[in-house]
């Protein structure tokens, strides 16, 4: 018998090293990223990043960190060299930004590189020069405490990967998104970034508000929304852009996980989503969002550029975004003005929202009505504490107007009137108020139905003599399929033979005599919304609820209705919009009035 020769192979390092670092160095934008990291977890408060030729030809990074010993120095480029990890329960809790030991390794095989590192207390310091993964020399040498690295010649031995870099311009553009980055996450830290010899960036340690408008401008940094959240589960802070600022890409979007720039898909889509249609689609939201996790709830050894994670419990975070987004935006003025342009006919307009730091409608109380309901912050498994209450129960003033001589307690309510039965018109001191009752009253019954089904504690209407209601099969299939979502809002169902299901309690903003009309029309919309957009079911059950229990176009209301009407508004956490996107409120302002009737 002929015994064949082994054609498995054992790869000598450089040619593994060289195989790697496919995976961590795809561009010089890599290894910014990778040095930068390094910086950060030696300590240091002040980097300086010099590029030329976009990287091609030289990156060079100097630190004030704690620099290194010559063992560690020449140790460091070793595959699998790592002083942030040793045991299984270090890679279980990292809280530095590196820990897997593949960067200088991988770097040092394709490129050219000189360490010059000292730490503090010794007097010299150390040279380690490497070419494609070979020692060329080790030496003493006069350096300040902290760690320089050179790369140059990116990719001089591998040709054929060099050739798959972008232009200059391209690849200058990626190293410069990811030194803002650092810039923005560690506002705390010096940081001065040269090109060619152009300085780009000088930036002094400062407060991330000074660091914000240094790298925005004054005119972005107005139209941000502070954010700071804390939770049993993580903490939330940073700053939103107002919708008026959205932009056809999603190039200002920064996400940092305990310190580390990372991309989730997940979390972006909270984000978006508590926007909640504020935002045209094809536009997108600046946000700049930091949160702090246990780093045990959640895995960053997911990929070698460390930028993907997996949380430990996605849906909660996803939750716990997307309600401090909706929450904090709620806080703004972000009603839609009506402005009247000189080339427009008489009564033309176009709309656009305002940025305006509060609203001058009420939100606590109207003199003369009944207090406001506070807002209750969305209930969630953790804690939101007292910020976001205090938001929605700060006093604010009421919607009066004091005749001249008159204490305050003299005020009269502002009359309200109801223009054609479908919209309500009220004073502000700013000028006119315009709500439209449909989409209004649907924005309170979405809340409503949506806080029923948190707190599982259904409000029901008993009805006097239950009622049948007769269905296709596809619709008997979909009540079962969503009665707990039902039953969770109000309605109180049981089967009652083929294709029958008996009635017997209905929410109690459901009108007399629609009660059975209203169940197949909550049916129809949960279809066509399920057609258009994919929704959760709880979430479309509220919506088609609030659709089609809400108030008509051509309802009459008496001026009690429209008053509380407007109180339960504003004491929703989203006033501004409906469920389905729709505004619900615009405002004239008096300027403009004075403007259209020439007494300006």
């Amino acid at each position: 018998m002929i015994e064949m020769s082994s054609v498995i192979n054992i790869l000598p390092d450089h040619l593994a090293n060289k195989i790697a670092a496919g995976e961590v160095v795809q561009r010089p934008e890599s290894v910014v990223k990778e040095l930068l990291e390094n910086c950060l977890d030696a300590g240091a408060e002040s980097i300086a990043v010099t590029v030329e030729n976009a990287g091609k030809t030289l990156i060079r990074i100097v630190d004030d960190g704690k620099g290194m010993s010559g063992e560690d120095a020449e140790k460091a480029f070793l595959r699998h060299a790592t002083s942030k990890i040793a045991s299984y329960e270090d890679l279980e809790n990292v809280r530095t930004l590196g820990f897997r030991g593949e960067a200088l390794a991988s770097i040092a095989a394709v490129a050219q590189v000189e360490l010059r590192t000292r730490r503090e207390g010794t007097e010299v310091g150390t040279l380690v020069r490497i070419e494609g993964g070979e020692v060329k020399e080790r030496s003493g040498t006069a350096h300040p405490r902290g760690t320089g690295i050179s790369v140059r010649n990116l990719f001089f031995n591998t040709p054929a990967r060099r050739s798959f870099l972008k232009s200059n311009n391209t690849e200058f553009k990626h190293i410069y998104d990811t030194v803002q980055r650092l810039a923005l996450s560690r506002p705390d830290v010096a940081l001065e970034f040269t090109s060619d010899g152009d300085t780009i960036l000088a930036l002094p340690s400062q407060r991330i508000e000074d660091r914000l408008t240094t790298l925005f401008g004054d005119r972005q940094f107005a139209a941000m929304v502070p954010v700071r959240e804390e939770t049993e589960l993580l903490t939330v802070e940073g700053f939103l852009g107002k919708p008026d600022f959205a932009r056809r890409s999603k190039v200002d979007q920064y996400l940092f996980l305990n310190g580390r720039f990372i991309v989730s898909r997940s979390i972006n889509h909270a984000v978006f989503s508590g926007y909640e249609h504020l935002v045209e689609k094809g536009n997108f939201p600046f946000f700049m969002l930091s949160l702090t996790l246990d780093p045990r709830k959640v895995d960053v050894n997911v990929h070698p550029s460390k930028m993907e994670v997996k949380f430990s419990d996605e849906q909660n975070v996803y939750r716990i975004v997307a309600s401090v987004v909706r929450k904090a935006l709620g806080r703004h003025d972000l009603v839609p003005t009506v402005e009247f342009t000189p080339s427009s006919p008489a009564f033309g307009s176009s709309f656009r929202h305002t940025a305006q730091p509060r609203l001058d409608v009420p939100v606590a109380a109207w003199t003369g009505g009944s207090a406001l309901p506070s807002a209750a912050p969305e209930q969630l498994p953790f804690d939101l504490g007292p910020t976001l209450d205090a938001a929605f129960s700060a006093p604010a003033a009421p919607l009066t107007t004091p005749a001249a001589g008159r204490e305050p307690e003299a005020m009269e309510p502002i009359a309200m009137w109801q223009l054609h039965s479908k919209y309500i018109l009220a004073q502000i001191r700013t000028g006119l108020m315009i709500i439209d009752q449909h989409v209004a009253h649907e924005r309170i019954l979405y809340e409503k139905a949506l806080q029923r089904m948190r707190d599982t504690v259904p409000t029901s209407q008993q009805l006097l003599f239950p009622q049948t209601v007769a269905l296709s099969a596809g619709d008997f299939t979909l009540v079962r399929d969503v009665l707990p979502f039902l039953r969770s809002i109000g309605f109180e169902t049981s089967e009652f033979g083929k294709n029958t299901v008996l009635l017997e309690g209905v929410p109690p903003e459901v009108k007399a005599g629609t009660e059975t009309s209203i169940l197949q029309d909550i049916l129809d919309e949960f279809k066509n919304n399920q057609l258009r957009v994919k929704l959760d079911a709880s979430d479309n059950i509220a919506k088609s609820f609030s659709c089609k229990a809400a108030i008509k176009a051509g309802e009459k209301l008496s001026e009690t209705e429209m008053r509380s009407l407007v109180d339960q508004l504003f004491a929703t956490a989203m006033p501004y919009v409906c469920p389905h996107g729709r505004p619900v409120l615009i405002k004239v302002s008096l300027q403009e009035l004075d403007r259209r009737f020439f007494r300006t």
